[in-house]
């Protein structure tokens, strides 16, 4: 009998790449388009590592064609974009700039002429910032915003590209943006953090009903979750409680209303001195809830807590960047502690059990529900050497441990459709600017030249062959 983790993957399974707008197109002054919060963030003094922008970012605005090219050359079926809301509608209001659209055209039309499947995001983080000068997130009629550019870029690609994703990570856009404050738009309301999360529940279930209503039946509507991985430090009944309590935040205030159509009863619970949660509205819970086609999780480490009052200087020990104020509102007696093992450049622990045990979580959380994993990646601190290879065994370990774990996870039964490594390329890490590598290929920022790195040669024998070569 064959090992389960070099047995081939399943003949269609997706072998892809992910990136996402803002921190890679660039030419964010160019044919129409206007500032989203991130551009806002990113140039307010002491917010980004550097003071680091995306306004050249790696200019894949300009680049596209190469950067196709490219990933035909690494033999990826798939791959994972996000469309920039305020290049396509500047004010999140109104009519499409087509010039926008034109670019997302070309791009999908680039892609399928290489054999590639175009995955498309319509909300990586970049809200357009006259919507977050009318409230942003914490606002009901950001939702209807978003179901509104839905429909536009529905209809402009929904007869070329079959795979749908609402919103990448919306724990990040509601508890990093509204709660820690170490995204943007940078604010610190743990009120304001729930009332953004409900919203974007409410965002994703009106935009998928309008993506439906515009675009094909075979087309497929998804979420990505960047679902977190709890684990208590004892067995206390304390830190169980602290485990229940972080899960709610993390997992249930979203798949809750998404997968099952009410949030947690223990979350209410947890979080009434924060907020009353009078803006869930009658028939929200119904609009949320609509049918998925596929879940998308994102994963890189898990998170050990305890209910413990400690306090610790210097950056919070969640993983989510260094802030005065938490993003878990209503949580301050959970302490979260760093995980034993080897780490990335993040200071994130490498632990694929971690995957596995998401995945199999989502396989009984949504019986039938295909999954793919949308993002997995490690940071290192990559040179290239003198003759200007990048060697990188470190992520080649990374990517054959998790790999390995997605086809266990598909031996025990788990409907995994595909896999979208983080990323394709060296990119803008958001508040870290350009001092992680996450890329699979090289860039030089000077000359923002291309080099893949020996983990992309790693992982194209592995999309060509459909095993995992050795390390």
């Amino acid at each position: 009998m064959s090992d389960p983790l070099t047995a081939s993957f399943p003949p269609a399974f997706l072998w892809g790449a992910a990136t996402s707008a803002y921190q890679i197109e660039g030419a964010v002054r160019e044919d129409g388009r206007t500032p989203s919060i991130w551009d806002t963030f990113s140039h307010t003094p002491g917010k980004t590592a550097g003071g680091d922008t995306g306004d050249i970012a790696v200019d894949h605005y300009h680049r596209y064609r190469d950067d196709v090219a490219l990933m035909a050359d690494l033999s990826l079926s798939a791959y994972r974009f996000s469309v920039s809301w305020p290049r396509v509608q500047p004010t999140g209001r109104g009519p499409a700039v087509q010039v926008g659209l034109d670019f997302y055209r070309r791009l999908v039309d680039e892609l399928l002429a290489k054999g590639i499947k175009p995955a498309v995001t319509l909300y990586h983080w970049d809200l357009p910032q006259e919507l977050e000068d009318s409230g942003g997130w914490p606002e009901r009629d950001t939702a209807y915003r978003f179901a509104e550019y839905a429909q536009i870029v529905g209809e402009a690609l929904g007869d070329r590209v079959e795979q749908w994703t609402t919103l990448n990570e919306p724990w990040c856009s509601a508890f990093l943006g509204y709660g820690s404050g170490v995204h943007a738009p940078g604010r610190t309301d743990p009120a304001a953090t729930l009332r953004a999360a409900h919203h974007l529940n409410l965002a994703h279930g009106l935009g998928t009903s309008a993506l439906r209503a515009v675009m094909p039946a075979r087309n497929q509507v998804a979420i990505s979750l960047n679902s977190a991985v709890v684990r208590p430090l004892s067995q206390d009944p304390a830190d169980l409680a602290a485990v229940r309590r972080i899960d709610d935040l993390a997992n249930g205030v979203f798949h809750g209303p998404i997968l099952h159509g009410s949030y947690p009863p223990s979350l209410f619970e947890a979080t009434a001195s924060v907020t009353d949660w009078s803006y869930v509205q009658d028939g929200d819970l119904a609009a949320v809830h609509q049918p998925l086609d596929a879940l998308g999780l994102n994963y890189y480490t898990p998170a050990l807590v305890s209910a413990t009052a400690e306090t610790t200087a210097g950056p919070r020990a969640d993983g989510h960047g260094s802030s005065d104020h938490s993003p878990w509102p209503a949580a301050d007696d959970v302490t979260f502690h760093q995980t034993p093992g080897e780490r990335t450049e993040m200071g994130w622990t490498i632990d694929p059990t971690g995957l596995h045990e998401l995945i199999m979580r989502y396989t009984r959380e949504a019986p039938g529900l295909p999954l793919y994993i949308t993002e997995n990646g490690a940071a290192y601190d990559d040179k290239p050497d003198p003759d200007g290879n990048v060697h990188d065994p470190e992520r080649i370990a990374y990517l054959h441990g998790h790999l390995s774990a997605v086809r266990r996870a598909i031996t025990d039964g788990a409907d995994v459709r595909g896999y979208y490594l983080w990323s394709l390329m060296d990119n803008f890490e958001w508040a870290y600017g350009y001092g992680k590598r996450f890329g699979a290929v090289y860039v030089d920022y000077a000359t923002l030249t291309r080099t893949p790195k020996s983990s992309a040669r790693w992982y194209a024998e592995a999309a060509r062959t459909g095993t995992l070569p050795p390390v």
